[in-house]
């Protein structure tokens, strides 16, 4: 996820690339960059770091230009650096280009550049566009760009400076967000709405395959072919503030929405036939005597997830335990010890303390955290990312999500390094690449847990029972509940019922039941009827090939691999939490007594 901005016209491009930088940080906030061109000249000023190090660069200039670009990056291909900070020049600095997307082929493309004496100066996938503009460039940009983007492989959006145009930037599309807009006297483009919304509410969403050239006052599109497209005006009817929610009443239910594509930049260049982790490859689980997972609330849940994987897959003794609990129990620690710390934040204090900890105990260390550059990231030896982008609601949905498929990618990973089978592999690969499309479908289902959510109105409490995997499920199914509806919501094994929790069950109690593994979902449905048996407004929610003519409300997930379905279940949970504190009446993105990150003990 990064953010563009492009601007063309009579005005100062300098202004708006820097409001619409603002409000695309939460795409990316490693680096910061824009290019200005004016009298056949490019200047570009870029830096890592968030956008406020570009901002204190700028503040000091005077710039006039009439047409730029601007940038602010998340880190995919090359580290944080200036040099990896986008706008991308070519050598002689006539061409300039900002990438939000990973260009898959960009290996090959590089080492044919390099035969033809191209030198490349960054890490990123990105810089091998301006180099093929170059190569190809013979006076006409369109045809130049239409032949480029039949080169590249993966997703783009793109947009490109030419100083033998002083006044135009062309822009193409493919699998990333691009989004168009115009006034009498100029034209410009962004990553997303809310970047254009303060200029323009009537819009044009860049189509796949696309191209765009923005002149003053001016858009014309076309196609694959390169033939005139009438563009499509879409207007927006809603401001700023409904702007940076999409169009949705809530940040929550925005955030929701958007986890088939957070996922799916979480994954991207991460899995092809197998799981790319290159900052994992020196791990071999073998010079180590034990894993910990460390982490609290929401990613603990992710954690201990990651704990079930790799007890299926491995034979080292993984333990999860809670920060909290971490730092003071005994637990042996040292240089035998691998130590992975969940954080959305990467700021939370006890996952920072247990952290520090570990490292002077001289434990290896991984950091899992959405934050480029967070306490967390830059303390570990290992730091991986989640590109969830910013979460504004308090309880999390998409940070938790992008966490699960994170941390079974990196369980394949660790396994697969160090000699151990992972059964059903090319399944599992291939079911975590569909994910995104799973979760999309598993969101189409909202009307029906509308409806169930209803069966809590006038309920003080709810139980979530299921075995095995399906117990963390329920464990963060819980604490949705408990987050953003105040409804006293325990989760349990459900074989652990009859041993005491059965004696809470009375008429009217509502109990989620969840029952997507095979192997002990007959045992999890006959604990189910125990409940019925008392009065119990039961819905359960299976997978395919699971089933109950006893129980009236079902969910069915998508067929998925059984170690990938609690992805799924994830969502529908947050769905039921959703509509259960629609139906209370409360204010689901700022629950009370709670924070988004928890910098204390």
């Amino acid at each position: 996820m990064c953010g563009i901005t492009a601007y063309t016209g009579k005005g100062r491009a300098l202004p708006f690339l820097i409001q619409g930088l603002e409000k695309l940080e939460y795409r990316g906030y490693d680096s910061a960059g824009i290019t200005l061109v004016d009298n056949k000249e490019l200047v570009t000023i870029k830096t890592k770091g968030a956008l406020n190090a570009l901002k204190e660069q700028l503040s000091t200039l005077r710039l006039d230009q009439k047409a730029g670009i601007g940038h602010t990056r998340w880190a995919t291909h090359g580290i944080p650096s200036n040099l990896n900070s986008h706008p991308h020049t070519n050598a002689s600095n006539t061409l300039s280009i900002v990438h939000n997307g990973i260009i898959e082929n960009y290996q090959s493309i590089k080492e044919g550049l390099a035969m033809q004496g191209y030198t490349f100066v960054s890490q990123t996938d990105s810089e091998v566009i301006v180099h093929l503009l170059d190569y190809y460039y013979q006076g006409d940009m369109k045809a130049t760009l239409q032949k480029v983007m039949s080169y590249l492989e993966g997703s783009y959006a793109l947009c490109v400076l030419n100083v033998d145009e002083p006044e135009t930037i062309y822009v193409a599309k493919k699998e990333s967000p691009m989004v168009l807009g115009m006034d009498e006297s100029s034209a410009f483009c962004a990553s997303d709405i809310p970047a254009l919304i303060s200029y323009t509410k009537d819009m044009i969403s860049l189509e796949d395959h696309q191209m765009a050239v923005l002149r003053p006052g001016t858009i014309e599109i076309f196609d694959q072919q390169g033939q005139k497209v009438e563009p499509k005006i879409i207007h927006i009817p809603y401001d700023l503030e409904a702007a940076q929610k999409n169009g949705y009443d809530t940040f929550m239910e925005k955030e929701m929405h958007e986890q088939p594509y957070v996922i799916k930049e979480t994954l991207r260049g991460r899995i092809e036939n197998s799981i790319v982790m290159p900052e994992l490859d020196s791990i071999d689980l073998h010079e180590y005597d034990h894993v910990y997972l460390i982490a609290c609330g929401t990613a603990y849940h992710a954690s201990l997830y990651a704990q079930y994987l790799g007890r299926e897959w491995m034979d080292i003794p993984i333990t999860c335990v809670p920060a909290s609990e971490f730092r003071y129990g005994n637990y042996i620690v040292n240089d035998r010890s691998l130590c992975i710390f969940v954080s959305q934040s990467g700021e939370t204090a006890d996952t920072l303390a247990a952290l520090k900890m570990c490292l002077e105990k001289n434990a290896m260390t991984i950091a899992v955290s959405n934050v480029l550059d967070s306490s967390l990231a830059r303390l570990a030896h290992i730091p991986m990312y989640t590109c969830a982008g910013p979460e504004i609601a308090v309880a999390s949905t998409k940070a938790y999500t992008t966490q699960l498929v994170l941390l079974a990618a990196m369980m394949v990973k660790l396994a697969q390094n160090s000699g151990y089978e992972v059964k059903d592999i090319d399944q599992f690969i291939y079911d975590l690449k569909q994910i995104p499309n799973l979760v999309k479908k598993t969101l189409e289902k909202k009307e029906i847990i509308e409806q169930y959510a209803k069966l809590l109105k006038d309920q003080r409490d709810a139980y979530f029972i299921g075995r095995q995997l399906d117990y963390v499920n329920v464990l963060e199914g819980a604490l949705k509940l408990k987050e953003i509806s105040y409804v006293h919501a325990d989760a349990y094994y459900a074989g652990e019922l009859k041993h005491g929790p059965i004696a809470l069950i009375d008429q009217g109690t509502v109990v989620i039941a969840l029952a997507t593994q095979k192997e002990v979902a007959a045992k999890t449905i006959s604990n189910i009827e125990e409940t019925i048996a008392r009065g119990a407004n039961v819905i359960l929610i299976t997978a395919p090939g699971i089933h109950s003519e006893k129980i009236e409300r079902q969910i069915k997930i998508e067929a998925v691999h059984p170690y990938l379905s609690g992805i799924l279940v994830t969502v529908l949970l947050q769905l039921f939490a959703f509509y259960t504190a629609k139906e209370k009446d409360c204010n689901v993105d700022q629950p009370r007594n709670l924070a988004k990150s928890v910098t204390v003990e």
